[in-house]
């Protein structure tokens, strides 16, 4: 458990820590001890192994389309909006109702959704139905930033504090993963990282980034690890020890790779250079020893990147952690043209790396220590623009894993509606969950207690309740198929 807040003193001495862990982290060798830091043993009764995955969908995911209105009533809601695909209206966007039939999505007895409202998942994600029926998926209805509970009224009359630079795609991504605009400096995965620090023998390998640079990971003390999807990425001459032919060349180029200036983003990129050549080398030997039979197929980015962090995960031993968070991506999301057609094969993609996660969770005998989730810059409009939707707010998003309470939804369906009260134009979703409740029911389960909730989720004290449900509580964990080790 962390340091409860009746021992502020520990509580202190934990986060001191932390920051001196990770520091040594960084220039340090690998194997770093434990010892002297049993006051501050962060996720010491937590037990076993666990991971949290970001999914991160660039552009802005239309979430209309991701889900669909399948029942008679409201599917013709969403067809007078956004019109049927290939017709002549100009707003034909609409998927047909009949490709929708395999992929329904029925909510389990005793749940009612707004409106008697039933999903169809796209008809391009077969294996996410199959996960939910398997009741190891669960959709988030109607999620996205907020400061503090907001209402139609209120954020028409300018009353309750709002996001900064709503329907920006810069902003909104940083305020998804850090809870602020564009220039924040730790994501709430990065502070997650934080805590977990020193519940791991080698701390850099906390937060993993198996993508591009984003906030998400960063703390203010974990520093994530960039990999590749063949594994951490070398400067073969440096670390060969021969640049042309000069081992001088080899050790000025090393040093020059390894120094920084005054300016941050230079000292950064030092910093990730000289963690890459110290430990790319270590990190690949500990890759080398893994075997995995789930296939992740070819030509498909999301599915290397999750296949990598597959195998970090089977590494785990080797690699000395016990607490982990990764970031994956996938672009192409903005869609304001072209959205059948482009936005179905993106989601396609989705649904297969994301099983064939699953799978490997399942094989390696972790599917319960791990949940993987999907976020994206914001949802889209519920209206067509002709071809495309706009930029938006709310959406819906997936959580996967053993220890998931799967086969229902969570959060509050909207509208089908362009003038319903939770909606702000166009059909662009107020959001009736925040990022902050999301992060916060994660962390919980990530072992994150009460105490320090506010460190991961910001606002989270203007919300009703700091866990959404959708987790399994820690004591009925263990019995869950790929359960606790």
């Amino acid at each position: 458990m962390f340091i409860g807040k009746g021992n502020e003193i520990a509580r202190r001495a934990f986060l001191q820590r932390t920051g001196q862990l990770a520091m040594m982290g960084t220039a340090s060798s690998y194997a770093l001890g434990l010892a002297g830091l049993s006051e501050a043993a962060a996720f010491s009764n937590a037990g076993g192994y666990k991971a949290l995955v970001c999914v991160f969908l660039y552009g802005g995911n239309d979430h209309a389309n991701t889900l669909i209105p399948f029942d008679a009533t409201n599917y013709a809601r969403y067809q007078t909006i956004r019109g049927t695909a290939g017709s002549e209206a100009a707003n034909g966007i609409a998927l047909a109702r009949a490709s929708l039939a395999n992929t329904v999505l029925m909510p389990p007895s005793g749940q009612t959704l707004t409106d008697d409202i039933t999903y169809a998942i796209a008809p391009t994600m077969p294996r996410l139905k199959a996960l939910y029926d398997q009741g190891v998926m669960a959709p988030l209805l109607n999620v996205g930033p907020l400061l503090a509970p907001l209402t139609r009224a209120q954020y028409d009359a300018g009353v309750v504090p709002r996001p900064a630079k709503l329907f920006s795609h810069n902003d909104q991504q940083s305020t998804w993963q850090s809870s602020q605009p564009e220039g924040s400096r730790t994501g709430w995965g990065g502070r997650i990282g934080d805590l977990a620090l020193t519940s791991n023998t080698n701390s850099m390998f906390t937060a993993i980034n198996a993508t591009g640079n984003a906030v998400f990971l960063s703390g203010q003390n974990a520093i994530p690890y960039q990999v590749s999807p063949s594994g951490a990425t070398l400067f073969a001459p440096v670390q060969a020890g021969q640049v042309f032919g000069s081992a001088t060349a080899a050790q000025t180029l090393s040093s020059l790779l390894r120094t920084g200036t005054g300016n941050v983003l230079a000292a950064d990129y030092a910093r990730f250079n000289d963690r890459s050549l110290q430990f790319g080398t270590f990190v690949n030997s500990a890759l080398a020893g893994v075997t995995l039979n789930t296939s992740f197929g070819t030509g498909n980015r999301l599915a290397d990147q999750l296949r990598v962090v597959a195998r970090m995960i089977a590494a785990r031993g080797s690699l000395g952690v016990t607490r982990q968070v990764f970031l994956v991506s996938l672009g192409g999301f903005d869609n304001h043209d072209g959205l059948i057609g482009t936005h179905d094969a993106l989601l396609g993609q989705v649904d297969f790396a994301m099983d064939a996660f699953y799978k490997a969770t399942v094989e390696l005998g972790v599917a319960g220590n791990v949940t993987t989730f999907t976020a994206s810059d914001f949802g889209r409009t519920l209206s067509s623009n002709g071809d495309g939707s706009d930029h938006g707010w709310g959406a819906h998003h997936f959580i996967v894993g053993g220890n998931v309470q799967g086969g229902r939804f969570y959060g509050r369906a909207p509208r089908v509606s362009l003038t319903s009260d939770d909606q702000v134009g166009q059909g662009r979703l107020l959001p009736a969950v925040s990022v902050d409740e999301f992060s916060a029911t994660l962390a919980t389960w990530f072992g994150v207690s009460s105490t320090e909730l506010p460190l991961i989720a910001p606002n989270i004290a203007r919300f009703a309740s700091p866990n959404l449900g959708f987790m399994r509580a820690p004591a009925t964990q263990a019995a869950r198929k790929g359960g606790m080790i």
